[in-house]
């Protein structure tokens, strides 16, 4: 088995605090990906895992051994780094080799073992050439293909595809996964990227100042994020946020006054997500507004509404005839709707209390 299991982890570096009692439990076969901003603690996690980051408080268990204080190179996991590490003046073959070669495994074992993480990372034409003659996403999966070899507990990526284009990181989301459903490994991955997150993820663990914000499922942090960070660090665009008030038995952006949802008590945010976002015909719906910019992305157009209550991002269809100038009327339905607390903890989600 290879779960891995954290408890009350603690990371200093002198009287900084990198992680707070970050306690987690990762099941065996699981892709869990680790998000959050820059400096939100997650690469310090990862390498505590790994052994490369000595740990302040806590224990690390992996295959339900305590590994907390073993070496890297006894916690049989393989990392594969943002930067390739690659030898360049050995071939392929020879990179995925080198590990095995100096640890003493039998030469029909490492040839075994190349062959079938060539055939599944698709590296077989290109065994014989240097790091030199591969393109990007071809260094990447040899870097890959160095930890498959190795037949590691748990794979461990630290942010392996932010030197890749947009398109080659598509590509490289998609290997990845497919990777995980044929290995059925337990992979931990670290992005700042949501995007990734969301697409790749069984499970995700969004990470704020060195602490665990929520645990679980891409839908179920879209849906039910329990903090408006959560709210706001997942999706693409980003949640609108207007500030609000109690009037009269409804919720006030403004000097509008919208009757699609109940007050909550010390309700002070309200957050909808751009697609959830209704326009309607200028005059009706709970707020009205202008279009100050339009982006057209093909099938989707972004507008930007200025509104009294602040600017509403609404998505909308590729071919909307909607552009800049333009009035509209917004509708926010009360299914999707989300209110938070002055302490930014979600109060309820499409009139659910959290």
């Amino acid at each position: 088995m290879a779960e891995v299991k954290l408890v009350g982890v603690d990371k200093f570096y002198g009287s900084q605090q990198a992680l707070h009692g970050v306690s987690l439990d990762i099941a065996d076969g699981e892709f869990v990906v680790f998000v959050g901003p820059s400096g939100c603690g997650k690469s310090t996690l990862l390498r505590s895992i790994a052994g490369l980051e000595s740990i302040s408080g806590g224990t690390v268990s992996i295959g339900g051994q305590d590994v907390t204080g073993r070496a890297p190179s006894e916690r049989d996991v393989a990392m594969v780094f943002q930067s390739y590490a690659l030898y360049p003046h050995m071939t392929v073959r020879e990179n995925m080799d080198f590990g095995m070669k100096i640890n003493g495994f039998a030469p029909a074992d490492r040839e075994r073992r190349i062959a079938e993480a060539a055939r599944v990372l698709q590296l077989e034409p290109y065994l014989d050439r240097k790091p030199s003659q591969l393109s990007g996403g071809q260094r990447q999966r040899v870097a890959i293909g160095r930890a498959i070899v190795k037949q590691p507990k748990v794979f461990l990526f630290d942010e392996p595809l932010s030197n890749l284009d947009a398109k080659l990181r598509v590509q490289m989301r998609v290997e990845l996964e497919a990777l995980h459903s044929e290995l059925r490994a337990t992979m931990i991955y670290v992005t700042h990227d949501q995007v990734e997150a969301m697409t790749m993820a069984d499970k995700i663990v969004v990470l704020n100042a060195g602490r665990v914000e929520q645990v679980g499922s891409p839908m179920e942090l879209y849906h039910h994020p329990r903090t408006e960070f959560v709210a706001g660090f997942i999706g693409a665009p980003s949640m609108n946020f207007l500030d609000i008030r109690s009037e009269g038995g409804r919720i006030a952006c403004g000097e509008t006054v919208i009757g699609t949802a109940a007050p909550v008590p010390g309700a002070v945010r309200l957050g909808i997500r751009p697609e959830h976002v209704g326009l309607v015909a200028a005059g009706s719906g709970d707020m009205g507004g202008k279009v100050v910019l339009r982006e057209t992305l093909g099938g989707d157009a972004y507008l930007y509404v200025r509104t009294e209550a602040g600017q509403v991002v609404v998505r909308a269809e590729g071919d909307t005839a909607l552009d800049h100038g333009a009035e509209v009327g917004l509708s926010f339905p009360a299914n999707r709707v989300h209110l938070f607390g002055a302490d930014g903890v979600t109060l309820s989600s499409g009139g659910v209390a959290a």
